[in-house]
């Protein structure tokens, strides 16, 4: 069953919502939790679940995303047909880049057939969740249906971030329509909605078709969302695949996140800081993998001051030194320095930055490679902030990667 599967990775957005984190990086490549991108949750799943042929749609500043691919994971061996493979737009025969996800999957319909694949798993890169897709690769070949879409429940009132699906009793799906006001709701609970995960199953033959009757016909943008699933629902035989449900392999947390904002994405990464996250990274048998260069041991000493270095109800990755500062509810990634006196709350560090002495920092996003003078306050007074930096709605202060103060 997963040999006659081809797996396709929709990588290439641009992610402009999570600006300057995406400012020189593709949203899938933006760091998470303290080690990890974000494509390697889906990538996880992908290698837990067995699915081992793997085609990753690129485009938008695609170098830090292949150069992970490349770092992270080559894992699989070509010699056993198996390959995780970074595809950007081809731009041949007059051809320009991807016009949106249906569009990505078109211009690369001879990668699909000539690997001999019947079932193609669509997803995209930039998601937070854990999920087993073997039972719904299962189930859409015992349904035998054109189209399966994962789905999850949500409050009818957050509708209108979703593709919002009704379905009979058979999981049949009977409408589809792209983030509505006013959605349909669930039978049996009018304040819940059925919501699409962007996780898909397509049997080759009926995606092709698909594809080819809507190509021409979508000159501007051409996606999924819009144009191939409403279709489907009115053509084809297309079937829900409820997200954790009894059946797979990993724990049912039944979290999924679409970290498309800054508020969202801090959230996410604030959540890993629960007593007990609401979804579970240590699981033994499912964990995520990413690539992590060799550096030392994190490690918390006392300052010059003779203050010690301290940190509480936080994530520290390796290589991550805090000398006399103190960090609490916080995610440092690798190669952070905390030094004498400063204090970081509610902050996300990424890679090898350094918190001068006598610092503070409170609800911020520090992109990499960025150095904070002796004395610097940030996220203390908003109205200083505003000049400098970008500010989300709900009042995270975000540097860019290579911040240079003056």
């Amino acid at each position: 069953m997963l040999e006659q599967a081809i797996t396709v990775i929709l990588a290439g957005g641009k992610g402009s919502r999570l600006s300057p984190l995406t400012q020189y990086r593709a949203k899938p490549a933006v760091p998470f939790g303290g080690k990890y991108r974000l494509i390697d949750f889906t990538l996880a799943n992908c290698l837990h679940s067995g699915l081992r042929r793997i085609l990753v749609l690129t485009q938008y500043q695609s170098h830090s995303l292949h150069k992970h691919l490349r770092d992270g994971w080559s894992i699989f061996n070509p010699e056993l047909g198996e390959f995780i493979t970074p595809v950007p737009p081809q731009m041949s025969e007059n051809i320009n880049g991807y016009r949106g996800t249906a569009d990505a999957i078109y211009q690369n319909l001879y990668l699909l057939e000539r690997n001999n694949a019947k079932y193609v798993v669509i997803l995209s890169g930039d998601h937070i969740y854990r999920m087993d897709y073997e039972p719904m690769l299962r189930q859409h070949i015992q349904t035998r249906a054109d189209l399966t879409l994962a789905c999850m429940e949500i409050d009818a009132h957050q509708s209108r971030h979703f593709g919002i699906v009704s379905a009979n009793s058979r999981q049949q799906v009977e409408g589809f329509v792209e983030k509505p006001e006013h959605p349909p709701t669930l039978e049996d609970n009018p304040e819940r909605a059925l919501a699409s995960m962007g996780v898909y199953i397509f049997s080759l033959d009926y995606l092709k078709k698909c594809l080819c009757e809507n190509a021409e016909q979508n000159n501007d943008q051409f996606d999924f969302g819009h144009h191939i699933i409403p279709q489907a629902v009115q053509h084809g035989q297309v079937y829900v695949y409820h997200f954790g449900g009894a059946s797979g392999r990993v724990s049912r947390d039944q979290y999924w996140r679409d970290v498309g904002t800054l508020d969202s994405y801090y959230q996410a990464n604030m959540d890993l800081l629960q007593s007990v996250p609401p979804i579970d990274l240590y699981q033994s048998d499912w964990l995520i993998r990413s690539y992590q260069k060799q550096v030392a041991p994190a490690k918390m000493v006392s300052g010059a001051s003779g203050t010690e270095g301290i940190t509480i109800n936080s994530i520290v990755s390796g290589g991550v030194v805090v000398s006399g500062g103190c960090v609490q509810h916080s995610i440092l990634f690798q190669n952070v320095r905390v030094l004498d006196e400063a204090v970081v709350e509610s902050s996300i560090l990424c890679d090898d930055v350094e918190v001068g002495p006598g610092c503070r920092l409170n609800r911020c996003i520090i992109d990499k490679n960025v150095v904070i003078p002796p004395g610097t306050e940030i996220g203390i007074n908003k109205h200083l902030d505003k000049q400098r930096f970008t500010i989300s709605e709900d009042g995270v202060v975000v540097i860019p990667k290579n911040y240079r103060f003056e």
